[in-house]
């Protein structure tokens, strides 16, 4: 009873904080994803040195420092911070025999699986869309524990995530897609069917973003990333649906809604 009224009190402020900071956007959205993203980043690395991988944090933090820079300055730049990342991971390998091909790819790995995906939340700011992010993400994993636990019988992937089942995944979809709608009729985005469309995909790469977070966490041999949210493990526990999401929504509605 105790592990749950603290899962519950820190999932409050979590959604409290996460409500207040992407209500006000600008700046401080991209200082907030800036944090997010380094905290989850050491979370990775530091998992990665359980299976003997020791990737460059200071490459990766200055790969975050890059594209928070890139955030704030319209996208302009991923490009050429890309270059100098890949330049500067080039070089090290030539000059320091200690840091091997296996460093070097986890390190990169590290900064395209969670900072890179995770600022695609910035590039939707101040548009309604941008809701839909955690709306789906959160709605499927919500949903689908709850159908999970009424009906689920069939295991999803026993080996990756033993807990996740068909029903219960069956059942984030139809969740998180039903909260979508009501929420693009009650601001009237349209067409109410690509909205849906959206919803439906976004909610299985939400689940295969979960499934991936664990398939690294039995990897490593860890049970969770961290203790930053205390219920919930660490940032990246979290926020694994998240970093998936973030950029199929981005792609979808700049590709067929804007």
């Amino acid at each position: 009873m105790k592990d749950l009224s603290k899962r519950f009190f820190s999932g409050l402020i979590g959604l409290i904080l996460l409500i207040l900071v992407v209500s006000k956007g600008g700046y401080l959205l991209s200082f907030a994803v800036y944090i997010v993203s380094t905290i989850g980043l050491r979370e990775l690395y530091k998992a990665l040195e359980k299976i003997d991988i020791k990737p460059i944090y200071a490459v990766g933090y200055l790969g975050v420092v890059g594209l928070f820079i890139n955030a704030i300055l319209l996208n302009k730049y991923l490009g050429l911070i890309f270059t100098l990342i890949i330049i500067t991971l080039l070089i090290l390998v030539i000059t320091n025999k200690d840091i091997s091909i296996k460093d070097i790819s986890a390190t990169f790995l590290g900064i395209l699986y969670i900072p890179f995906l995770m600022f695609h939340i910035v590039y939707l700011n101040n548009t309604k869309y941008i809701w839909l992010i955690f709306i789906i993400a959160f709605g499927t994993d919500t949903f689908a524990y709850v159908a999970g636990n009424l009906f689920g019988k069939t295991k999803l992937c026993p080996k990756i995530s033993p807990n996740k089942t068909v029903e219960g995944s069956i059942g984030g979809i139809i969740g998180s897609t039903v909260l979508s709608i009501i929420y693009s009729i009650y601001f009237g985005l349209t067409p109410i069917w690509k909205l849906i469309l959206l919803a439906i995909i976004c909610s299985i790469i939400a689940q295969l973003g979960d499934l991936v977070a664990s398939r690294i966490k039995r990897l490593c041999g860890i049970k969770d990333y961290g203790f930053i949210m205390p219920g919930h493990g660490g940032v990246l526990d979290r926020f694994d649906s998240i970093i998936f999401t973030a950029p199929v929504i981005y792609y979808y509605i700049s590709i067929f809604l804007i």
